[in-house]
């Protein structure tokens, strides 16, 4: 019971429009003001939430200091690997960043172990940086361009030539690491979870990445839908035109071959079509009120957007009734190891008990 209070506390707080104060949180909770009282200075103790000064007085008593979500203590450490960058950033309770490094290289001749170590040495500089700035990195989440199996196993990156890649022991291995608990998942999942928690707007949403691979996420009712075995999504490979390129998983004229980010400066009119005959598919089966594009597609949205539009109006056999929304991603090439750190900083606002007895 007391872990599930100090949950409700903490996610109170967090999901707040401004510093309520501890009578408040009872108000909104239904807990008693002294329980809440309680738990409050417990997450206080344990870093997670921090007084605020309250307002200046204006009538009689004393007004009551609010509370906040804590800029210090626990922090998420975000990693994302793709074909052609490696990527870390360190994400504090509030959701803000700290840390960011990224470093841009081809990563396809480099092979599972050289990339992660790489990828690993990267994240050990983050993780110092931010408990340089006081912050305690208590997990990290990896983003990759590929199918994950349970435990973190990547089957099958095709972009990346891999297959069958332990990529938490590998990166447990950098010495830094060592102590960190490590989750992998799909980049385009995880950037669909990092734009639905920084923009807390549309419930139902397909986040398309486009990267040299494209990856989709898909939100429904504020879920992430990840399909039987947590492999939906690959986009990428949807057939736009039957008798077309040849691409690398060896069937032709897929999604990637038109519109992935190797092609996509060099025809954008082709691009937006393929792009926009593949979203009318996945619309006419999955009746989504919402597309968001994202990574390399964020920068091109103004010049992506009318062909797109254009090919769902004429595919969409509801566009006459409920035309789809077509947005820019509001973390751009970010999202995906945002989304990642993001991962790590929910589960110690579900789970603050946890947090507390490490800290303890």
């Amino acid at each position: 019971m007391r872990a599930h209070n100090l949950a409700l506390v903490l996610h109170t707080v967090a999901n707040s429009a401004d510093h309520p104060s501890r009578a408040a949180i009872a108000a909104a909770t239904g807990l008693t003001r002294a329980t809440v009282s309680a738990l409050v200075d417990d997450l206080i103790a344990g870093g997670l939430l921090t007084e605020i000064d309250p307002p200046p007085r204006t009538g009689a008593g004393r007004p009551a200091a609010g509370l906040a979500l804590t800029s210090a203590g626990p922090a998420g450490l975000g990693l994302e690997i793709n074909v052609d960058y490696l990527a870390a950033c360190v994400v504090d309770l509030t959701g803000a960043v700290r840390q960011r490094f990224v470093e841009h290289d081809d990563q396809r001749p480099a092979g599972a172990a050289r990339s992660l170590t790489a990828l690993g040495a990267l994240a050990a500089r983050a993780r110092l940086a931010a408990e340089a700035d006081g912050l305690t990195v208590t997990g990290a989440a990896l983003a990759v361009p590929g199918l994950v199996a349970d435990g973190g196993l990547i089957r099958v990156a095709p972009n990346l030539g891999w297959q069958d890649v332990d990529a938490p022991a590998l990166l447990r291995g950098v010495p830094e690491l060592a102590d960190l608990p490590v989750t992998v998942d799909n980049e385009a999942n995880l950037a669909a979870l990092g734009e639905l928690r920084v923009t807390g707007g549309d419930p139902t949403f397909l986040y398309v990445s486009g990267e040299i691979g494209i990856g989709a996420g898909l939100v429904l009712d504020g879920d992430l839908y990840r399909g039987v075995r947590g492999w939906s999504g690959e986009i990428g490979h949807l057939t736009v035109f039957p008798d077309g390129r040849l691409c690398r998983c060896g069937a032709n004229g897929c999604l990637e071959q038109y519109a992935g980010q190797e092609f996509l400066a060099g025809d954008e009119p082709l691009a937006a079509r393929a792009l926009g005959i593949a979203l009318s598919a996945v619309v006419n089966l999955l009746d989504v009120p919402v597309i968001v594009l994202g990574g390399a597609y964020a920068p091109y949205f103004g010049r992506l957007r009318g062909g797109i539009e254009a090919e769902l109006d004429r595919r969409v056999l509801t566009a006459g009734l409920a035309p789809v929304t077509l947005r820019a991603a509001t973390l751009g090439a970010d999202a995906a190891m945002r989304g990642a750190a993001d991962t790590v900083i929910r589960a110690v606002r579900d789970d603050p008990a946890s947090w507390l007895r490490r800290a303890g």
